[in-house]
């Protein structure tokens, strides 16, 4: 009899070998708490649903350690830190914002533990970095379409432009509209800045409102962005208002009330693009979830867990080496948002421009790389 259980455990043990058995932790760096907690939320319904439809990968639980980064740079980095060196995390999903992900990125390059963030869309985010991934487009592609938007869609030929000075978001999508912008024919009549926590842009919309732009492209998040344009337009402007993805969220339209219909932005995805396969299981899985329509934040935080799972899956090991070998040699992967091909960190996609009418975002087109 003993020796029957010898046997019983020797096979089970040959088991847990063979087919992995245990967990593979997986962090994820968000701002769940400060000004854009409202990003940090919706990108964590995505990995969380992506994480209930796949949960694991070599035969091994994947175990998610979720770390609230707080909106602030320096908050991001310590973050990384700490499920690197204390929860021994085999990869970081983060952060969201550039700012906060070029602040992160440096310590998961050190590591060498990978980093694939959903919507880091600076280029400097994966620039020299072999560890720090994304399944977003990045700004000069999003700067440009948004300027093409304006200047073929939209019709327009004067805009001016007001950034969010400390953001390195906000500075890079800027510095590509107006190059894009100027390019085309049109003219910048103004550029001028504000920072983050600012509630009163009188000054800013008074000498910018001066020069009688046709569109305001506003380059930052949608906590200022909702109280710039009902201030604008309690000061009598009636021209466009366009910006990035970073005015996606519903808060936008909370703050910004009747003031902030008919605005534009540029984003990552809308259910109608049909990307893929993946793009309708995403939508029914998450309208079921969840109760309500999804948004670009949510859909890339699936990709962004998917991407890894699959890196995972093919390194055939969760080492984080092997993990990070097998990202940069991502192609075709049929995501929710598109197809995504991976090459020095970074995917080619389309951008999809939406609208904000009858208090929805609704699709508005497309622009092609």
């Amino acid at each position: 009899m003993r020796k029957f259980f010898s046997i019983v455990l020797m096979i089970s043990l040959i088991s847990v070998l063979s087919f992995g058995g245990g967990t593979i932790k997986i962090g994820v760096d968000f701002p769940m708490t400060g000004v854009v907690a409202g990003f940090g939320q919706m990108t964590l319904d995505g990995v969380k649903l992506a994480h209930e439809m796949y949960p694991t990968v070599l035969g091994k639980q994947i175990e998610l350690v979720v770390m609230d980064n707080k909106s602030d740079k320096t908050e991001a980095a310590n973050a990384a830190a700490r499920l690197i060196e204390k929860e021994r995390v085999k990869a970081i999903i983060g952060c969201i914002c550039s700012s906060n992900t070029l602040s992160a990125g440096p310590i998961a390059e050190r590591a060498h533990v990978p980093m694939v963030s959903n919507a880091s869309t600076n280029p400097l985010v994966t620039q020299g970095k072999k560890y720090v991934f994304r399944v977003c487009f990045v700004d000069p592609f999003q700067g440009k379409a948004a300027a093409i938007f304006a200047y073929n869609e939209l019709g327009v030929r004067k805009a001016a432009v007001i950034l969010e000075v400390s953001q390195d978001y906000s500075i890079s999508l800027a510095k590509f509209f107006k190059e894009t912008f100027k390019k085309l024919g049109g003219k910048i009549t103004k550029t001028l800045f504000y920072v983050t926590g600012d509630q009163d842009f009188t000054a800013q919309l008074t000498s910018v409102l001066a020069t009688r732009p046709e569109v305001l492209f506003v380059p930052g998040y949608y906590p200022e962005i909702s109280l710039l344009v009902r201030q604008a337009r309690q000061m009598g402007y009636k021209g466009y208002v366009l910006c990035g993805d970073g005015a996606e969220a519903p808060e936008l339209i909370k703050i910004g009330g009747k003031a902030v219909e008919g605005l534009y932005y540029v984003t990552h995805f809308d259910p109608k693009m049909a990307a893929s396969e993946m793009t309708g299981k995403f939508v029914d899985a998450y309208t079921k979830k969840y109760h309500k329509g999804t948004d670009a934040l949510g859909a890339l935080g699936f990709d962004a867990y998917l991407v890894l799972r699959d890196a995972i899956q093919r390194a055939g090991s969760d080492d984080p080496q092997k993990i990070r070998d097998a990202l940069e040699s991502t192609k075709g992967f049929k995501g929710a948002t598109g197809i995504i091909t991976i090459h020095h960190g970074d995917p080619t996609k389309s951008a999809v421009i939406k609208k904000v009418e009858n208090g929805k975002f609704v699709y508005a087109g497309f622009v092609n790389p």
